[in-house]
């Protein structure tokens, strides 16, 4: 077998290698990885879920054609870690954008993902919003929320929200940002 024909074979595994892991994409645009769990998109019932399942619940809005969604979906989600925080300690709802389908708050209003979207103050994709671990009394999920990440970051700074939220660190004196800087210093002694 020659050079060119063994490179071009190599090539061709390669690409098939990465095709097969890449995440899928649906019809509506977005990517639709396995750890992803489809509902009603009914929060107080969302959450009720998730905590049989003794996982956090964790919107993830997305849109068509997001350059820094397909960035986490290609190069930060993937990571090991990650990826099993995502399956084993959160219950994972994807929200569209400007997509069309209900949303009930918890306060028992609907609207469709991009009016709910607008409503609880979500701007760009991605944004990963962490509901409380108790449906409020009163209010929505805009109210409610312990924690807003938006925009697409690094592997270790996702991996730290996660783990961040799952110590319940909200709920403490100490700020997210210097959670992180803890972190990476005791990474480094």
């Amino acid at each position: 077998m020659g050079i060119r024909k063994l490179i071009g074979t190599a090539l061709v595994g390669l690409l098939l290698a990465v095709t097969a892991q890449a995440t899928p994409v649906g019809e509506d645009g977005l990517h639709k990885p396995d750890w992803l769990v489809e509902t009603f998109r009914d929060m107080r019932d969302d959450l009720e879920d998730a905590q049989a399942q003794g996982k956090r619940l964790l919107l993830m809005f997305e849109q068509r054609g997001c350059i820094y969604c397909t960035r986490m979906h290609e190069n930060v989600y993937p990571d090991p870690e990650i990826t099993r925080m995502l399956t084993e300690d959160f219950m994972v709802v994807q929200i569209n954008l400007f997509g069309n389908i209900p949303v009930t708050d918890f306060d028992g209003t609907t609207m469709d993902e991009r009016d709910m979207a607008r409503r609880w103050g979500v701007v760009f994709t991605p944004t990963l919003v962490f509901a409380p671990e108790t449906a409020p009394e009163s209010g929505s999920m805009r109210d409610a929320a312990v924690m807003t990440m938006p925009g697409a970051f690094e592997r270790g700074t996702t991996r730290l929200m996660l783990q961040w939220v799952l110590e319940k660190g909200y709920e403490g004196e100490e700020h997210f940002q210097h959670y992180v800087a803890r972190m990476l210093q005791e990474r480094s002694d």
